[in-house]
């Protein structure tokens, strides 16, 4: 049987919420949708929590709030999934691209700071917890003050992961959040906006809702980016099961660093003592013929995913906006990264098999 990738986990729980929702007649955002807002800001530990419709409007309406706009500029990663550089275009702004740290794939201080010295309309800084592990936080938040630039994170992909001790998500101004079908936890589609500040998660539930606080009044042009009760009633189910998933992906990401750390020409994934990560994907660096292992494992019936091919910088329609960027860091690993299954349905077998698989390969390779 071919191994997924990743593969979402639904179970009768999550079917019997649905069908409640259907039963009631009430499928629009309503009850469940605010209870799930209110259970999810529990667990990140901020006070204030907006669902909407996709991580990605969750990402718009965050930047929207802020007042990013024409000729704004926000600092970004550019390795990572494009939502977080359109949702920036998006605004009228945009974005300028930080190199990474080659070991973390996250964005790198030292780079961040240059761009913040050099930078005349920079109105944001949006960092990526890239495949489920957290920023250095410290640094970040320390340049963000000495150059008083509000932090949006992007937790698309790190529900659940930590920062000395602390849940993502609760650091910037803003965060946000995805609950894609492949994340670490699911609505179907959905998002989330998480702040400390009540003005803006004001702001953010106008924004959603047509730039509508009371019912057929508006008060600015908004959008329709509400979360249904339908989603957020998986939500709800999904989330007294995340703690207990990721910590299968934790157990599973440890198995391969352990089969595959000794291997000079692997990299397994880097964890500062700084981060609790939850392993949405467990990225590999292969130093020699990356694509040739990857059409192996397809071969075998392994997914894989290469998280991003072509650097953001590199995209055709936003080269154009931002012209040639430097990035050189980004551009090495975009070329070496091979991320493979770690989802909490996989089997020990399973495990050992991707396992054995890649060694077998790098050993060929090396003779």
């Amino acid at each position: 049987m071919p191994i997924p990738i990743s593969k979402p986990y639904i179970g009768e729980e999550e079917k019997k919420a649905v069908l409640e929702v259907l039963d009631s007649g009430f499928l629009a955002q309503g009850k469940n949708t605010a209870l799930f807002e209110k259970e999810f800001a529990t667990y990140i530990g901020v006070p204030e929590a907006v669902a909407t419709s996709s991580g990605t409007s969750a990402l718009f309406v965050a930047l929207k709030a802020l007042g990013i706009g024409p000729n704004d500029e926000v600092i970004t990663t550019p390795f990572t999934f494009v939502a977080t550089a359109s949702t920036i275009i998006q605004c009228g702004a945009l974005p300028r691209f930080c190199d990474i740290d080659p070991r973390t794939f996250n964005i790198a201080p030292e780079s961040l700071e240059r761009l913040l010295k050099t930078g005349k309309n920079i109105k944001a800084i949006l960092i990526v917890h890239l495949y489920g592990l957290p920023c250095p936080m410290d640094d970040i938040l320390s340049l963000s003050r000495q150059y008083d630039i509000p932090v949006v994170e992007d937790c698309a992909q790190a529900h659940g992961a930590l920062f000395q001790g602390k849940k993502v998500g609760s650091f910037g101004t803003l965060s946000a959040f995805s609950f894609y079908p492949t994340k670490n936890m699911t609505t179907g589609e959905g998002g989330m906006i998480l702040t400390a500040e009540k003005d803006l998660s004001e702001k953010c539930r106008m924004l959603i809702n047509h730039g509508s606080k009371k019912k057929y009044y508006h008060e600015f042009l908004g959008y329709n980016f509400r979360m249904t009760d339908l989603a957020a009633a998986i939500g709800r189910v999904q989330l007294t099961r995340l703690d207990a998933n990721n910590f299968q992906r934790q157990e599973n990401a440890r198995f391969y660093t352990e089969q595959l750390s000794t291997h000079p020409s692997v990299m397994t994934p880097y964890v500062p003592e700084y981060a609790t990560p939850v392993f949405h994907q467990y990225t590999l660096k292969i130093e020699k013929n990356r694509d040739g292992l990857s059409r192996y494992l397809e071969e075998k019936g392994v997914g894989y995913g290469i998280y991003y091919p072509v650097p953001l910088h590199k995209q055709g329609y936003i080269r154009r906006l931002v012209g040639d960027v430097d990035c050189p860091a980004t551009d090495d690993c975009s070329l070496k990264v091979l991320s493979i299954p770690v989802h909490p349905l996989l089997k020990r077998e399973e495990l050992e098999e991707i396992a054995s698989l890649i060694t077998s390969f790098i050993g060929e390779e090396v003779h």
